[in-house]
């Protein structure tokens, strides 16, 4: 829109959008989409939620539009790359495919403008509890919608007593996660696979905890989700990666130093 300021990076990730599920922030993300530009897009997985589509079909207009800005995206010139996740893994069988100018991998090697190169893939293919108890994940799955209804309850009762927003659903999934280890171990065997795939950094997606950190020597990114914390990362021309968190529309981001994370790993001996 005219006079609206556009943020324009190299390359822009997001992640676990899932839509088809009553908690994604279509709306959001239409609004971080209409403020934000790039040559470049990565859909790190769970963009679409098959498993709650299979329970119960919610599919309202704003989830509609997500998927018309970004195919008005990928016809204007935007590469629009879709790796598949866990809960829209029905994409798996159609790697190599375009539709409407968006393609579809399982995972890819992303150039950064400083010559470092990035795996980027959803993750659950390394979630032992995904990949090795499905009925488990499928549980999991529940409960979190269950915590997201009880998010909302706390996030009424936190407004009327002038309190800052704070996720129940977010810390009762870091809690639950974490009594298993589980979120740093996932991180180490996903820069593991990264140091396999021959690359310095991975960016994933999947765990819902947005990061940028460095893992000896992989730098590790996860972009977060669209159902809680709404937040993307974004790739600077210099190759500086940065953290985004949309949760106000019109562009009214919160202070900086709360929401941007700007980050820039060691160069490759090429490109140092």
């Amino acid at each position: 829109m005219a006079g609206e300021r556009i943020r324009t990076f190299r390359t822009l990730f997001v992640s676990d959008i899932h839509l088809g599920s009553k908690p994604a922030k279509a709306e959001l993300l239409i609004d971080f989409l209409r403020h934000h530009d790039a040559a470049t897009i990565y859909l790190v997985g769970d963009i679409v939620d098959g498993w709650r589509l299979r329970r119960s079909w919610h599919w309202p207009q704003a989830h509609n539009d997500v998927v018309q800005k970004l195919l008005r995206k990928a016809r204007k010139g935007t590469k629009i790359v879709y790796i598949a996740g866990n809960h829209d893994e029905f994409l798996r069988a159609f790697q190599g495919v375009h539709f409407g100018g968006i393609v579809v991998a399982d995972r890819a090697i992303h150039e950064a403008a400083d010559g470092r190169r990035f795996l980027v893939i959803h993750g659950d293919q390394f979630d032992a509890v995904v990949h090795n108890a499905r009925w488990l994940a499928y549980l999991g799955d529940k409960a979190y919608d269950i915590a997201i209804v009880v998010n909302r309850g706390v996030g009424v009762f936190r407004r009327l007593f002038g309190m800052p927003y704070w996720s129940f659903s977010s810390w009762a999934k870091i809690r639950v996660k974490q009594a298993v280890n589980f979120i740093g171990a996932f991180q180490e065997v996903v820069t593991q696979e990264a140091r396999r795939s021959g690359v310095e950094g991975v960016v994933c997606g999947h765990i819902h905890h947005a990061t940028i950190t460095r893992m000896g020597d992989i730098d590790y990114i996860n972009t977060g989700d669209w159902v809680e914390s709404c937040t993307a990362v974004g790739e600077n021309e210099d190759g500086s990666f940065e953290i985004i968190t949309w949760t106000q529309a019109r562009g009214a981001e919160r202070d900086r130093s709360d929401t941007i994370v700007p980050f820039k790993g060691k160069k490759t001996a090429e490109a140092a």
